[in-house]
């Protein structure tokens, strides 16, 4: 007991450790942690291991701690394993450190006050690219560091999976190739791709509009459809150099950006189609540095004339009357009978309302084809609206120059001054006309 009495975090360590094994050690928490803390803080400030205990505390016996210390005086005293307990300092007392520090307390309440600085941004938030909601991008896996961006005309390489809103999954493609900012894809690869690292995954949710819009893409995309598509960007290169490309090279690529034009077409959307169509003819008359076949040439002649007449539907479409006239104007300086570029070009002036010139070139077009109904149809309608338009302008004629079988009805009031004034004049020319002679004759005499 006298141990006990010193009072020190070493006399209460040794008693904990002859606990005998019927009291289990978590006793010895019982008591709060303050509590323990007073007891050792006496020993700490005063050397003097006698030193009693102040006033009020209990004597060290009356602690629960001990209870049974005295009925285990005599029985073999046997030592628990308690290196699993943490040392009594930590219990309830902060460590020697900390508590001798000067001004913790003030520096951890100033700290406290500062404001904290705003969190980054996470990865995984949505990024808005165009700011109304309806085209939204979210990095699933970030590009490898130092990874850069690809930028428009090059060639990129994509992993695709579609799926609609429901998660059904409706298109995959392991190497989806195209030429960024070409408009060969829809729009919302077209936009979202150049906000990606090589190496990054993303998912891309577009609305309708941004993809196959109002008419879809049968048979499992229904229209209005709104997607999502987690996109993996593979590789990014730089495009190749027209000059350089073979004939067969030209014509492969010059008949990407057509069919890319017939999709655009077929969706109705005439402004990117008519962007495709212009991409394959500058494909195909671009200057040449590679020498190419006699077939390789006339197989870029027959493509050219196709792209032309597509522009022209695409131009007719969006109303650019001068635009789709020198298109089909540029095919039938290569192919005078083509059926196409002339009905195109005689609806075209039909259009600008010159019915004399339209009507002639449907009539060539409908000699070469007699069987097209679209043609007789057509030239049957300009027929009428050109007979409509010359009586319009006969009555225009007309009511300029006057109607002289109206005009006395329109001047009843004038009576017999409306018509004499004629006969005055004459007969004012010919009386000054027989006065000059008379004088004449008379100045010869």
């Amino acid at each position: 007991m006298g141990t006990v009495g010193n009072g020190g975090r070493g006399g209460l360590r040794g008693v904990v450790g002859f606990l005998p094994p019927s009291i289990p050690p978590t006793r010895a928490s019982s008591h709060p942690p303050s509590s323990m803390a007073s007891c050792a803080e006496p020993s700490a400030a005063d050397p003097e291991p006698t030193a009693p205990p102040p006033a009020g505390v209990p004597p060290l016996e009356d602690f629960e701690v001990l209870d049974g210390v005295e009925d285990a005086e005599g029985e073999e005293e046997e030592e628990e394993d308690l290196s699993e307990l943490p040392p009594l300092e930590d219990v309830g007392q902060p460590p020697l450190e900390e508590a001798e520090q000067p001004g913790a307390l003030a520096r951890e309440f100033l700290a406290a006050m500062e404001p904290e600085p705003e969190p980054a941004p996470a990865p995984d938030e949505w990024l808005d690219i165009l700011g109304n909601g309806l085209l939204r991008k979210k990095t699933l896996v970030p590009g490898p560091p130092g990874s850069s961006r690809p930028t428009k005309g090059q060639v990129v390489t994509v992993r695709l999976q579609t799926s609609l809103e429901n998660g059904t999954r409706v298109q995959e493609e392991p190497e989806l190739v195209f030429t960024l900012g070409d408009c060969d894809v829809i729009q919302a690869l077209d936009l979202s791709v150049p906000l990606m690292d090589v190496g990054e995954t993303a998912m891309v949710t577009a609305d309708s509009k941004y993809c196959y819009g109002p008419q879809g893409r049968s048979p499992y995309i229904p229209p209005h459809a709104a997607l999502c598509l987690e996109v993996t960007l593979k590789t990014a290169v730089d495009g190749p150099d027209l000059e350089m490309l073979t004939g067969q090279e030209r014509v492969a690529l010059a008949n990407r950006k057509r069919e890319c034009g017939n999709a655009h077409y077929q969706r109705a959307d005439f402004v990117l189609a008519a962007n495709s169509y212009d991409l394959a003819i500058k494909a195909i008359t671009s200057s040449a540095k590679v020498d190419m076949t006699f077939e390789e040439e006339e197989q870029l002649l027959q493509l050219k004339v196709k792209c032309l007449n597509n522009l022209a539907a695409s131009q007719l479409k969006l109303d650019h009357y001068r635009a789709a006239l020198r298109s089909c104007s540029l095919v039938l300086e290569h192919q005078p009978d083509n059926i196409k570029a002339l009905f195109r070009k005689g609806k075209v002036l039909a259009q600008q309302g010159e019915y004399s010139e339209a009507i002639p070139i449907l009539r060539a077009a409908l000699k070469l084809e007699p069987s097209n109904k679209t043609i007789h149809a057509e030239l049957s309608k300009l027929v009428k609206k050109h007979a409509a338009q010359r009586s319009t302008e006969t009555a225009l004629y007309r009511k300029m120059l006057g109607n002289p079988s109206r005009l006395p009805a329109k001047c009843p009031g004038k009576g017999a001054w409306s018509i004499p004034w004629k006969w005055l004049f004459g007969a004012t020319a010919v009386a000054l006309g027989g006065v000059a002679l008379s004088v004449v004759i008379a100045a010869r005499n």
